[in-house]
């Protein structure tokens, strides 16, 4: 198959042994992208925490300074003013009572949900709907706010939430393969310092333990963590 002989051949660029700058793995897995799409760059953090204990837990948002490279549609909870204001700020889809009933009957064309505190009760009702595809708002990473204007604006910007995964992996998109090497770079650093700051009051021994960026068809690029989160 052709998707095989083309990441046999992107694999025999990488060493899969050695720690990388978050230049050069970067430039690597630009070069190693060769989809006829444009591909996603993902980090891979693996984390010393253990996500069953409160105080391991790691969660929050990052503001990627050149943004995802994607395009996305934001639904809103609010009433009244802060309505207007959410349309205005370029959410998708806004409403209340209305809105509650899109979700229940399954109309779900967004990928994010913001709400003002008011309407969390209401909300909370579609909790069994939102939580398993990790879209219910949440004050910890700013989707809960009477602010809606600038949570609207994050998210159709750069804003990326992330969490920590059972085994303590998180997973989360940086950019485009057709972003420039510098830009992704840049978002790399961002989201590892964002990681950083995360570090939750329970986490013991080494916090940060393997970093690893890939674009969507091709091999895993180790980065060297010291390095990258020192620069």
């Amino acid at each position: 198959m052709a998707a095989g002989k083309r990441f046999k051949t992107a694999l025999a660029k990488v060493d899969r042994n050695k720690d990388h700058t978050v230049k050069d793995a970067v430039e690597l897995v630009k070069g190693n992208a060769t989809a006829k799409f444009d591909e996603t760059v993902e980090l891979a953090i693996n984390l010393g925490v253990d996500p069953r204990h409160a105080d391991q837990m790691v969660r929050g948002v990052c503001n990627l300074p050149n943004g995802t490279g994607r395009s996305l549609r934001v639904a809103v909870f609010a009433k009244d003013a802060k309505a207007e204001e959410a349309k205005k700020a370029g959410a998708d889809i806004v409403g209340a009572e209305d809105l509650m009933k899109m979700v229940q009957d399954g109309q779900m064309d967004f990928d994010k949900v913001i709400a003002t505190p008011d309407m969390m009760p209401l909300v909370g009702r579609l909790g069994q709907i939102l939580g398993p595809k990790g879209m219910m708002p949440n004050p910890k990473v700013g989707t809960v706010t009477m602010d809606v204007a600038k949570a609207v604006a994050d998210s159709k910007g750069g804003a990326v939430e992330f969490r920590a995964e059972k085994a303590g992996i998180v997973h989360v998109g940086v950019g485009k393969a057709s972003f420039s090497q510098s830009a992704l770079a840049e978002n790399v650093s961002a989201f590892l310092g964002a990681i950083m700051k995360a570090k939750p009051t329970g986490a013991k021994g080494t916090y940060m333990q393997k970093v690893t960026l890939s674009s969507t068809m091709g091999p895993g690029v180790k980065i060297d963590v010291s390095e990258a989160t020192t620069s």
